[in-house]
């Protein structure tokens, strides 16, 4: 790397040594910036207590510049941060514009912010504002909202009335484990609110909450709040239609829905043998129109008895059938069929050394019957045995046969499958009924289409790319602090690393469709490479390789010279969508005249 330095440079240069001391600026200045511009540092000041004594660094501060190192390196661990910023002093403190010292970034002070952020008076407090600025700023659209939960689990000791039990785990069900539920704006997948419960806690409980929070954020009514089947509970349904706002949700195929639903799809084959059924299209990657699924609705009245009031509202049940996914469970039933049929061929095999044979009829039925009803298939397959008998001739008793002794004849049995055939017309009216799914919504159909509700619901994975990011990008998975209040409280500050992650995301992706345009040098494996739909993570990669070099005279300390790696146009692009100005950058570039 060669520096150009001014002719005063050149002079210190030639009579005094020199200190040379370089930082690794990357994304970090990105990343302060765009949390300035969200408003995160003073949010979180003014809603964190202060103790009146309390010097030093504000707790807003430190978290924002914790924010970013997490997002920069991946690591949450309390006891990497005084080095980090011993590191690179001089760029954390001319973008944030503070004096910042490494005994800021103590353990011991983060675990005190941990401690205030896991406190739900003051967390939802903040998610609140902090919602209510970024709809503000950014202008968001704020008409949908999904609700899901997800578990993360880790090395720690289940204890009785802690937070990390063993419960039923979508990752280690063998590690107990927190849950987490959150609510999210579509459609930048942005969590809105979060709540950290027990890993034991059932959904069903964890929604009205977190519901009542968001509406208290989001302030309007006529919101529609898309979660999956536990969503569809009686009792939220009813919640929310009260408060005129929407839900959809699939209804889960229990108790009273499991047998009304075979009355629907029943319903559902007949219209489609007579071509009634309405299809539900979209457009592919090559902008073909293809069919996705095809349905029909029904309305029925709700009713629930609460506090001896009566609550009513009028339901739509979209029933909708998917090729894919009939195609899905086609293919599920065909491999079950074959294992199955290779299962009840392994019963009965041919006599040899260690092979055991089935000598009763009853235990052989009763074998058949478990291998059908572990594998789904009853009815299905059709199965046809024979007795098989060798009779033996031998003499009784010991010694040498002769033509006066006694003999007997010994029979050995064995039961023998000779043919198994599947049930042709059962199983293809078994597949006719495939692909049928049951939606609920109150939204009239001027507000909310059939065609409208099947897509909708199918972006459910906008929410799970949150839970994606917390455990891939910020690893949060193990977590390195044990006390419940910091498992708590670095979730919470986590999950508000994924709210800076999807603005990044969305804001950049808003900018480049309303430009028409797209960005290239964002992918490694091929720099020509252009695209309209950068993830957040392409977008921090690219500032990878800036880096802010000082010289110092090291005699007096003072500067000599600044120089930082000029940012390349994507950069610079990059910047000016996000609301930022290059000059974030340039600052680190003045010289500090104190020292």
């Amino acid at each position: 790397m060669i520096i150009p330095l001014d002719a005063k440079a050149q002079e210190i240069l030639g009579r005094t040594d020199l200190v040379i001391i370089t930082e690794r600026v990357d994304d970090v200045v990105l990343l302060l910036g765009h949390m300035i511009r969200m408003g995160l540092p003073a949010v979180l000041d003014n809603h964190l207590p202060r103790h009146w004594k309390q010097r030093g660094l504000s707790w807003g501060w430190t978290a924002v510049i914790w924010l970013a190192y997490i997002l920069t390196e991946g690591d949450h661990r309390k006891v990497s941060m005084e080095a980090y910023v011993k590191g690179m002093p001089q760029t954390l403190s001319q973008v944030s514009g503070q004096a910042i010292e490494a005994l800021d970034f103590s353990d011991d002070r983060l675990a005190h912010l941990l401690k205030h952020l896991s406190k739900p008076r003051y967390w939802h407090r903040i998610e609140q504002e902090l919602t209510e600025r970024s709809v503000a700023v950014y202008d968001l659209p704020t008409e949908l909202i999904r609700c899901d939960a997800t578990t993360v689990s880790g090395y720690h000791e289940a204890v009785e009335g802690g937070l990390m039990q063993f419960g039923h785990s979508k990752d280690d069900p063998t590690r107990p484990q927190i849950k987490l539920m959150t609510g999210s704006l579509d459609p930048l997948g942005m969590p809105l609110a979060s709540d950290v419960v027990s890993g034991e806690r059932a959904d069903d409980g964890l929604y009205l909450p977190l519901i009542e929070r968001l509406q208290a954020s989001l302030k309007r009514r006529g919101l529609l709040f898309v979660g999956d089947c536990k969503m569809s509970a009686l009792v939220i349904r009813a919640h929310l239609a009260d408060r005129q706002q929407y839900y959809l949700s699939p209804l889960p195929l229990t108790g009273a829905t499991a047998e009304q639903m075979q009355d629907w799809i029943s319903q559902g084959v007949a219209k489609d043998q007579a071509g009634q059924l309405s299809p539900i299209t979209r457009n592919n990657d090559q902008d073909e129109e293809v069919l996705v699924a095809k349905g029909y609705e029904l309305e029925r009245v709700c009713a629930v008895e609460e506090a001896g009031r009566r609550r009513q509202w009028q339901e739509r049940v979209l029933v909708v059938h998917s090729p894919a996914h009939a195609e899905q469970q086609a293919g599920g039933l065909e491999k079950r069929l074959t294992q199955a049929e290779a299962q009840l061929r392994q019963l009965t095999p041919p006599r040899g050394r260690g092979k055991r044979q089935i000598t009763d009829e009853a235990v052989l039925l009763e074998a058949i019957g478990t291998v059908l009803k572990h594998h789904r298939v009853d009815g299905l397959l059709s199965i046809a045995y024979e007795k098989q008998t060798e009779r033996q001739t031998k003499y009784v008793g010991c010694g040498r046969g002769s033509a006066h002794r006694d003999q007997q004849v010994l029979e050995r049995v064995r039961y023998q499958i000779t043919a198994i055939d599947r049930q042709e017309e059962p199983i293809a009216a078994l597949k006719q009924r495939f692909g049928w799914k049951a939606l609920v919504t109150n939204a009239a159909r001027q507000q909310l289409t059939l065609g409208d509700a099947v897509l909708c619901y199918r972006h459910e994975y906008r929410i799970e790319r949150i839970f994606n990011r917390l455990k891939s990008r910020l690893q949060i998975a193990p977590l390195f602090v044990t006390r419940d209040d910091q498992v708590q409280g670095l979730t919470h500050l986590l999950m508000l690393g994924v709210r800076v992650l999807t603005l990044v995301e969305f804001t950049v992706r808003r900018s480049l469709q309303q430009d028409k345009t797209t960005l290239a040098e964002l992918h490694s494996e091929n720099r020509n490479k252009r695209t309209n739909k950068p993830t957040a993570e392409r977008l921090l990669k690219a500032f990878s390789g800036i880096s802010l070099t000082i010289i110092k005279d090291a005699a007096t300390g003072r500067e000599v010279k600044r120089w930082l790696t000029p940012l390349s146009s994507v950069q610079q692009d990059i910047l000016q969508r996000l609301g930022l100005d290059t000059s974030l950058y340039r600052q680190l570039e003045i010289q500090n005249t104190e020292n």
